[in-house]
């Protein structure tokens, strides 16, 4: 069997926990890998046939998405010329994690596109959301990356065909340690903001992961490196505590390695909107910004933030025994054409 892994490059997210997909993918068939987006910052350790450039979302540097940036980084005649010459035809499967080249491809020529990917459990309607309604965010979460049927990711399982989070084999291998210091991981926000809130708090040790910046330093208790995989995940198995970003995969596994959490949703980003909410429920704790006015809350979670305690069993195999059971080429290949109705969300 031919299978086709799309991932999503926008973020380290998509491509982290594809280190364990693609093994369990391979028992099954020759998988080729699409990666597209050019945001992320962590390498693959399988072979990846296309690179495309695909549409990405650029993280600004005060909290956000750039959308000017976005906008001005959108090669919108590429994306249509990579969808409509990807041979989506030539594969028994194709197994999408929020990727939109592969997603449209297939949408154009009518063909079956599996969804595996958080994004379709923040769609499910028993997932947490935000208080605030954000119509234009749902569309865009929606119709991003169009599929035939989907496969999620939540911090809980809250119905069918959602799982608790996929803990990458790295990490569950780790042993958790406290060495007192608290890991940084805040994509949307530049150094100097980052440097300048943390330092109100001297009696605390930061090890900030910049996006942002190349070369290493440290400004009092604040430590700043660039991001590497294997240095963050150890100076998180050994922190006190993780203070990160709204996704998915940061504070899963930071909730899975006992550590206590901080997250920051993006502004006006919904799906990080979604993901706090669902962070809340766990547990977890939320700001909005990082600003002078949520600096005492910050003060609170590290004098009183307690660790998350959660049960997430290894489950990969499992979830791509059930996918390829189910979706296999004599079963669910047909004309019938995708449509947005049905298209994405298991609910």
């Amino acid at each position: 069997m031919k299978i086709l892994f799309a991932i999503q490059g926008t973020g380290n997210g998509h491509l982290s926990r594809a280190r364990d997909v693609y093994p369990a993918l391979s028992k099954y068939g020759d998988v080729d890998v699409l990666i597209s987006g050019i945001q992320a910052d962590v390498d693959v350790p399988f072979p990846v046939k296309y690179r495309m450039y695909g549409m990405s979302f650029i993280f600004g540097k005060h909290g956000g998405v750039d959308i000017w940036d976005t906008a001005r980084k959108l090669k919108l005649s590429r994306l249509l010329k990579d969808i409509k010459e990807l041979p989506v035809e030539q594969y028994d499967l194709v197994i999408n994690d929020f990727e939109p080249v592969s997603a449209w491809a297939c949408k154009r020529k009518k063909l079956p596109c599996i969804s595996l990917s958080h994004q379709c459990a923040v769609l499910h309607k028993n997932a947490p959301k935000p208080k605030l309604a954000d119509p234009m965010g749902q569309l865009v979460l929606r119709h991003y990356a169009p599929v035939s049927a989907a496969y999620g990711f939540h911090f809980k399982n809250f119905g069918d065909d959602i799982f608790t989070p996929l803990i990458r084999k790295e990490i569950r291998e780790l042993t958790p340690v406290d060495n007192g210091h608290y890991t940084v991981y805040l994509p949307a926000y530049d150094d100097e903001t980052i440097v300048k809130n943390l330092s109100k708090f001297p009696d605390a040790k930061w090890e900030v992961f910049s996006k942002h910046n190349k070369e290493p330093f440290t400004t009092g208790n604040v430590s700043v490196r660039k991001i590497d995989n294997r240095a963050f995940i150890e100076s998180m198995a050994s922190s006190t505590g993780v203070l990160c970003g709204a996704g998915f995969e940061g504070p899963a596994e930071a909730m899975y390695l006992g550590k206590k959490v901080l997250v920051i949703p993006m502004l006006t980003q919904y799906e990080q909107q979604c993901n706090a909410a669902g962070a809340a429920a766990m547990g977890a704790t939320v700001i909005k910004t990082l600003d002078q006015k949520y600096m005492a809350t910050i003060g609170q979670w590290l004098k009183e933030g307690k660790p998350i305690a959660v049960n997430y069993p290894d489950m990969t195999e499992q979830i791509i025994s059930q996918i390829i059971n189910k979706h296999t080429l004599s079963n669910h290949r047909s004309d019938k054409p995708i449509t947005n109705e049905t298209a994405y969300l298991p609910a």
